[in-house]
């Protein structure tokens, strides 16, 4: 699809724990259609959001928020009243798939293989381990890594968990626990309805967290992952069927652990990012521009998905210049 220009308002920052990652995307998405001649309007989310984006009045909203409540369905309900056409994943798909253990039930049964455990009140980490170590602790609603604990034998948090220990059981009431995968980290775009390719995320120490994912020089990205043949495409199948069976719309980004002395047999997503990151160090685009799609295409190419998913006739009437 060619785009006519547009006004499109980039909605950014909100108050997450993702807000400085939100923001370096939302600024790089509004350059990008800057340079492509769009009118741009910059929204920086706070409470009277619904009236900044009633003022502006875009012909469409580039959703760059990250976390909650930008990535949990919240803001798409409240485009969906308002009428307005966004991009990336609507309001069913994003409670879902914000919530690891829901994108577990629907997952799963499916034939998705993923991680087992169980969800644990924090409380309970003071009196004992909720798996053998090593696994790790993750917040069910959180993005980019925050929050998540690893509990080795030789770790530091005690034996069980100290209520003196930092960790996220500080933080959340209850935590997501499941047993530690050895092995690699890979992440899989789809774009549309293609799968794009498997990077292999190296960080130079400790484990692929918020830091190491948004500081430069801290993760070696390899693109494409050097890796069997079949594990690149079994990475590349399970990303577009869990995109497909939870409804996700525009682009997301599907995390796994693979434990290579396993084979496929290793292979488990760990979750599905319905607004994954477009800041300079971001997967989405690298992928996308190692297939020779720059940046620019990129942005356009998740904006004409939301108009064709929103009204495929008034998309189309766009295309050709129409009203």
């Amino acid at each position: 699809m060619t785009l006519p220009k547009l006004h499109i308002a980039v909605l950014m920052g909100g108050w997450s724990s993702e807000r400085p990652v939100s923001l370096m995307s939302g600024n790089g998405v509004a350059d990008a259609l800057e340079a492509k001649g769009h009118r741009v309007t910059r929204i920086d989310m706070g409470r009277d959001v619904a009236l900044r984006l009633a003022e502006a009045a875009p012909d469409v909203v580039f959703n760059a928020l990250h976390g909650t409540p930008g990535e949990d369905g919240t803001v798409q309900g409240l485009m969906d009243l308002m009428g307005l056409t966004y991009t990336h994943s609507g309001l069913a798909t994003s409670v879902i798939a914000i919530d690891k253990e829901l994108t577990k039930q629907t997952l799963v049964p499916r034939g998705i293989p993923m991680p087992g455990g169980r969800m644990v009140a924090s409380e309970e980490l003071y009196l004992r381990d909720p798996l053998p170590r090593p696994y790790v602790l993750k917040p069910v609603n959180e993005g980019s890594s925050v929050g998540v604990a690893i509990v080795t034998a030789e770790g530091n948090y005690g034996h069980p968990i100290s209520r003196d220990s930092i960790g996220p059981w500080q933080e959340f009431a209850s935590l997501l626990a499941e047993p530690f995968i050895r092995g690699r980290e890979l992440t899989t775009a789809v774009l549309g309805d293609r799968a794009l390719l498997v990077t292999e995320l190296r960080p130079k120490s400790g484990f692929y967290d918020f830091d190491a994912k948004y500081t430069d020089g801290m993760t070696e990205h390899v693109c494409p992952a050097q890796i069997p043949d079949e594990i690149t495409e079994a990475c590349k199948d399970i990303a577009l069927r869990a995109h497909q069976l939870l409804g996700c719309r525009g682009t997301s980004r599907s995390d796994f652990r693979w434990d290579d002395e396993q084979g496929v047999e290793g292979l488990f997503l760990l979750e599905v990012n319905t607004q994954p990151g477009m800041t300079p160090l971001s997967l989405v685009p690298e992928q996308a521009k190692a297939l020779g799609m720059d940046y620019g295409d990129l942005v356009e190419a998740i904006i004409a998905d939301a108009l064709a998913c929103r009204n495929p006739r008034s998309a189309s009437a766009l295309a050709q210049g129409g009203a």
